[in-house]
């Protein structure tokens, strides 16, 4: 089958869309491109054809006009069986070309109107209108695609709501990346955050908590907001910071073997509670505890496996207390991380995600 993946807005080797999508329904056989806006130019890699229409050039607006209406060129031009589209902007374009005769399959990352309330870039005045007036487009369009895949059973049950055909495919670790024999004692005392950094994503009590702990943290990332970095590097917390930056795979894989605890402690966002966050099960495939928000989703998961502590993400102190508490207790720590690991071996791998997904594809 002829596929083309598209997106508007994510860098092209976005762990979500081409490491684990498109490269594992390229191992399944089928012919892939993934169509992005960067100005990298094209490339093969994993078996996925890149076709670059060029970079995002001007503001958002632009964005979602401009660079839309190339990806949507390219992938008219392409002619695939399959359109597999991962940004909301780009719903009137894969309208229309359904509207040409090709399968569409929309990917809904995040519970995008639930997002926007939290939205800084957004007047909070306006937030709810704009809220609902795009999760009346979604709606209508999503019953008019041939399939939408959500990356959490909460967002898929939604779209069930509506008599949308749609399947839930998590965003759960590769085990060939990340599940390493490490020795625990070859671990710093070191803490770590990785992928993007905001503040609803805990930056600020993450960085506040880190003074009255004996520890550093392994940051990497992006950062969404431009005056937050400048903000946070003056306190003093920030004196504890491994300031990494963006990491490849291999990059990300050499902080989680060397890191004693992940931290997920996103802020309560009507977004977040109900989320799956990548970092959460990486971090246990990499086998360390987790300290968590304490959300009744994430209470679920962790409980469950046995695989650290949760916290008021809000609260430097709590963060500091957990902390002190797993770093005072060296096999607890490593109990919980190797409880951890297990639970994604058994349960929470991208192997049997993947499947899914291949599977749906042969239905189209």
């Amino acid at each position: 089958m002829k596929i083309a993946h598209l997106t508007s807005a994510h860098p092209r080797h976005d762990i979500r869309i081409f490491v684990k999508e498109c490269a594992s329904l390229a191992a399944a056989g089928h012919e892939v491109t993934l169509i992005v806006a960067d100005g990298q130019g094209e490339e093969i890699n994993r078996g996925v054809r890149f076709h670059d229409v060029g970079p995002k050039t001007g503001g958002r607006l632009a964005r979602m006009t401009g660079t839309v209406k190339r990806v949507y060129q390219a992938a008219l031009k392409l002619r695939p069986d399959v359109v597999h589209f991962h940004d909301p902007e780009l719903i009137p374009a894969a309208l229309r070309l359904k509207q040409a005769g090709i399968k569409v399959v929309y990917d809904v990352h995040e519970d995008v109107p639930r997002q926007i309330l939290a939205k800084h870039w957004i007047p909070g005045a306006v937030r709810p209108l704009v809220s609902s007036g795009f999760e009346t487009l979604e709606d209508w369009a999503a019953r008019r695609f041939d399939a939408v895949v959500t990356s959490t059973p909460h967002i898929r049950k939604r779209f069930e709501k509506l008599g949308a055909r749609a399947l839930d495919v998590c965003n759960f670790p590769i085990l060939e990346e990340l599940v390493r024999d490490t020795p625990w004692e070859q671990r710093r005392n070191e803490l770590c955050y990785i992928g993007g950094i905001s503040r609803i994503r805990g930056i600020e009590p993450i960085v506040e908590a880190l003074p009255d702990t004996a520890t550093r943290l392994n940051l990497a990332g992006p950062w969404s907001e431009s005056d937050l970095k400048a903000r946070v590097s003056a306190r003093p917390g920030w004196a504890r910071v491994n300031d990494l930056g963006v990491l490849d795979r291999k990059g990300v894989a050499e902080v989680l073997s060397k890191s004693k605890i992940g931290l997920v402690t996103l802020f309560p966002t009507p977004n977040y509670v109900d989320a799956l966050p990548i970092k959460l099960f990486e971090y246990m495939a990499a086998g360390m505890p987790v300290i968590a928000s304490d959300f009744p989703v994430w209470r679920e998961i962790v409980d469950d496996a046995g695989c650290g502590l949760l916290v008021d993400p809000q609260d430097p102190a709590a963060i500091t207390a957990a902390v002190n508490e797993l770093m005072a207790d060296e096999p607890r720590m490593r109990a919980l991380g190797e409880s951890g690991k297990q639970a994604v071996l058994n349960k929470y791998s991208w192997a049997a995600e993947a499947d899914k997904l291949v599977k749906l594809y042969a239905t189209l």
